[in-house]
């Protein structure tokens, strides 16, 4: 019944480095074109960042309707005008989370990122609307970390991904030492199946409780529109899935009504709807 995946990646030559099927908690379809691997995930990240965010919030140590500005260092509102802090003041981390802050670049550069992330935002008075950058997801994972008084890598190590038995991926951090949080992880096939079958499942993994179900339920409940359908935290939301994804190609499409998720790892410049297809169709005949 799958036999045509393989067929089809081979016959329109798409670069795709593996891909796994669990249907029923159980992997029914297994193929790699490349060694596997870990591979670069991209914005796949953020939903480990949120992910640790949401354990952060069950231990009490942070909230979606916390003001991001209540976990900035102070000098940094120094750089702003009067009324650029106070908009800035009533911005929620649910707006970042939510990629509802418009007027950001796409990324952070230079030798400070929370201060160009400041500066590189005019008006932080408009109303909320999608708009993607990887800004908002590194100030939440900067949020996080100063709430949880550690590195957040280290806690994420702990919390998400020693339970899921994945160890010491590779990581980047801005040049202040903090974690990203939009981009920069990598692992395997596999290890990001695991995250797209933790929010398939609630937040349970082998039956061990990893995030709260709550979380897991908000997260991949659309939060806010796009083009593309919705999002929701860190989460694409479509009809009758949700998608964890990466720039080039890397996902885990999870289909709840199904108990169905399909991941895989590629690398595409402008192919992705190709192969997306291919997992969609596939998606049809389970």
């Amino acid at each position: 019944m799958l036999e045509f995946i393989e067929k089809e990646i081979q016959d329109l030559k798409l670069d795709v480095y593996g891909i796994e099927i669990h249907k029923d908690n159980e992997l029914i379809y297994k193929k790699f074109f490349a060694e596997d691997k870990r591979y670069p995930i991209y914005s796949a990240t953020k939903t480990i960042t949120s992910a640790a965010f949401g354990i952060a919030k069950s231990e009490g140590k942070i909230s979606e309707n916390d003001f991001l500005c209540d976990y900035l260092d102070k000098k940094y509102f120094e750089l702003l005008s009067e009324k650029q802090l106070e908009n800035f003041r009533k911005l929620t981390i649910k707006r970042f989370l939510t990629m509802s802050v418009e007027g950001f670049p796409f990324r952070p550069s230079g030798d400070d990122w929370i201060e160009f992330s400041l500066l590189s935002n005019s008006d932080f008075g408009r109303s909320p609307k999608f708009s993607y950058s990887n800004i908002s997801a590194y100030l939440v994972g900067v949020a996080c970390e100063i709430a949880v008084g550690k590195p957040l890598y280290d806690y994420i190590n702990e919390k998400v991904f020693e339970p899921l038995d994945i160890h010491n991926p590779p990581y980047r951090t801005c040049p202040k030492g903090h974690f990203y949080g939009a981009t920069g992880m990598e692992l395997t096939v596999d290890e990001l199946s695991r995250i797209g079958r933790l929010y398939l499942d609630g937040g349970v993994y082998n039956n061990q409780r990893i995030l709260p179900e709550s979380w897991a339920k908000q997260s991949t409940a659309k939060q806010i529109d796009n083009s593309d359908g919705g999002y929701g935290y860190f989460i694409w939301i479509n009809n009758d899935s949700f998608r964890i994804s990466g720039k080039w190609g890397q996902k885990s499409l999870v289909y709840p009504n199904k108990n169905l998720v399909i991941t895989y790892m590629s690398n595409f410049t402008e192919q992705g709807e190709k192969m997306l297809a291919i997992a969609e169709k596939a998606a049809t005949l389970l």
